[in-house]
């Protein structure tokens, strides 16, 4: 048996009994899969919640669906959050949002470091990024995906038990693979140019630890998807 479609909804709720389908959704059931009355698919909201539901009145503006049965996943044990420079190159950012979410990131925070090339992102397009990677992985918890903030804006309003930061200089870093890490976990990545020694100095004093991420000197994306995956698969 084939899987069934795969939808993301926001606005479909454990209460709802019938459910009309967003117009993307919509068209999307009727015009390109020319599904009928009757046939099955999933949907999430984003929130852990993964509704099976089946068609009762086929539209390809508002088709109208029946929530047969909801099941709940919990949150994931590992709450990572990857706090990473902003890239000049947008491919290569949105690179790194697809896969860190579909490893399960989740909390992304785009950074404006004092080297960043780039101080602006287009927050509905990133979003949608998001979205296609949570629908293509088959996943129900979306990841937050928060405005850009500087260094000492995001250690000052997204406080974690635990505060890492992966950096260039030299200096005394445990590699990352080696550390005792926690389940509720934030790491600072920086910029094509790497943090300025006063964003350093300020995750540290916010007694953020340094660490490595290896031998090799990894561009900014590789590094944050080096780093979710140290943190997220760790046991």
């Amino acid at each position: 048996m084939s899987a069934l479609p795969y939808f993301f909804e926001p606005t479909v709720t454990t209460s709802s009994t019938h459910f009309e389908l967003s117009e993307p959704t919509s068209k999307h059931c009727v015009q390109v899969l020319r599904m009928r009355a009757g046939e099955s698919l999933h949907l999430t909201d984003g929130t852990g919640n993964l509704y099976t539901a089946s068609i009762v009145e086929p539209d390809k503006k508002k088709t109208v669906v029946k929530i047969d049965s909801v099941v709940h996943t919990p949150r994931p044990i590992k709450n990572v959050c990857i706090a990473i420079g902003l890239l000049k190159n947008t491919g290569r950012f949105e690179w790194f949002l697809e896969k860190a979410t579909e490893m399960g990131v989740t909390k992304i925070v785009p950074l404006i470091c004092e080297r960043s090339e780039r101080s602006n992102l287009k927050q509905e397009r990133m979003q949608g990024v998001l979205i296609a990677a949570l629908i293509q992985s088959k996943q129900t918890w979306l990841p937050m995906l928060t405005e850009p903030l500087s260094v000492a804006a995001f250690i000052k309003e997204h406080p974690a038990a635990q505060g890492l930061i992966a950096h260039c200089e030299e200096g005394n870093k445990t590699e990352l693979k080696d550390i005792a890490t926690h389940n509720d976990t934030s790491i600072l990545i920086g910029p094509e140019g790497d943090f300025t020694e006063t964003e350093i100095e300020t995750a540290l004093s916010a007694h953020y630890v340094p660490v490595s991420l290896g031998s090799t000197r990894l561009r900014t994306e590789t590094a944050g998807i080096v780093a979710a995956a140290l943190l997220i698969y760790k046991n």
